[in-house]
């Protein structure tokens, strides 16, 4: 599998609605679920949890949990729904992972992290790779990142997306470990430098297709293998509408926002025929027009309109077109 680009697990936005609507900007970068423990996947609805549609391949199923019968079973349940990869959070730090001992708390863990991938590896034929952290607390990143690396890689494991950031467990809100914690871009490179024959994406404060090249040209000796995008890929999705060609090489035009909308329409059409609402679809749309005239309009229509009862295609519609006006009116102006 090709991951030189792929789009962070995010909490309560990369859903399945979220996911489609980025398949229509970009048909290389690798999908990632939001996380799912391993108990719910288990014990809870697996159709609402793991349901998803087949134009969003590839994605992949992100699970937490630090059981490795729990996690082999879970691991196994998504091959069976049809994802094409299975990967271990060693990295969230809310206050509900810590209390289940899980995410990056495991971090301190590394023996028991092998262990689940282990069994994850074992339970199923697709990838199983590792989300992780540089370190937690009052960690050394230079031990604890790669005790953790060379702990899985001694089970076969050889994939390793790495959030080069510490996390802060005690004093720091999971909002504030997104930003505050220091990023250390030069140590996952030398992880790939020790580890070349590793998969290594590294994840954390990239803004920009510009920034991603940069971290996969071969400026020092080394290369790393992907790069994932976070909040930049939410906010201005845009920016993947330039990503099959920019990272993959594809001979093909850059995906602009009304081709994308034209593309999404489909799938919108068959949710709500299933009686999705139009509002839980749209609201990951919101920063598809960002910097354009108009831009403004874009979003409040879709805020405010999308989320009557009856809502259609017809608010997307109005959306666009409001674009589209305010962008004549400039031209002319």
């Amino acid at each position: 599998m090709n991951r030189r680009l792929s789009i962070a697990p995010m909490m309560d936005w990369t859903d399945r609605h979220c996911r489609a609507f980025h398949r229509t900007l970009t048909t290389r970068a690798l999908l990632y679920t939001e996380m799912v423990t391993a108990p719910a996947v288990l014990h809870g609805d697996q159709e609402r949890l793991l349901g998803f549609d087949a134009v969003e391949h590839p994605v992949a199923l992100q699970l937490g949990g630090s059981d490795p019968d729990q996690l082999a079973q879970a691991a196994r349940i998504g091959e069976q729904y049809g994802y094409d990869e299975i990967n271990l959070n060693v990295g969230c730090p809310s206050d509900r992972v810590q209390s289940g001992r899980f995410g990056a708390c495991l971090m301190r863990e590394p023996e028991l992290v092998a262990d689940c991938m282990a069994a994850i590896k074992g339970a199923v034929a697709i990838p199983a790779t590792v989300k992780c952290r540089i370190g937690v607390d009052d960690q050394d990143p230079e031990q604890s990142l790669f005790a953790t690396v060379d702990a899985c890689a001694a089970v076969g494991i050889d994939t390793f997306i790495v959030h080069a950031r510490k996390a802060w467990l005690k004093g720091l809100s999971p909002k504030e470990n997104r930003d505050v914690p220091p990023l250390d871009y030069a140590l996952v490179r030398r992880l790939k430098r020790e580890w070349p024959h590793l998969s290594i994406s590294i994840n954390g404060g990239i803004t920009s297709l510009d920034e991603a090249e940069a971290h996969l040209d071969d400026t020092d000796g080394v290369a790393l293998d992907g790069v994932m995008l976070g909040r930049a890929a939410y906010h201005e999705p845009g920016l993947l509408g330039q990503a099959d060609r920019r990272l993959y090489g594809a001979d093909a035009p850059d995906v602009n926002a009304f081709t994308a909308i034209e593309r999404y329409k489909p799938y919108l059409a068959a949710r709500l025929e299933e009686g999705v609402s139009l509002s839980s679809m749209t609201r990951h749309m919101l920063g598809l027009m960002h910097g354009r005239p108009g831009a403004r309009a874009f979003r409040r229509i879709l805020t405010v309109e999308a989320l009557g009862p009856h809502a259609g295609l017809e608010v997307l519609d109005r959306a666009t077109d409001a674009v589209r006006e305010a962008e004549e009116r400039r031209q002319a102006a």
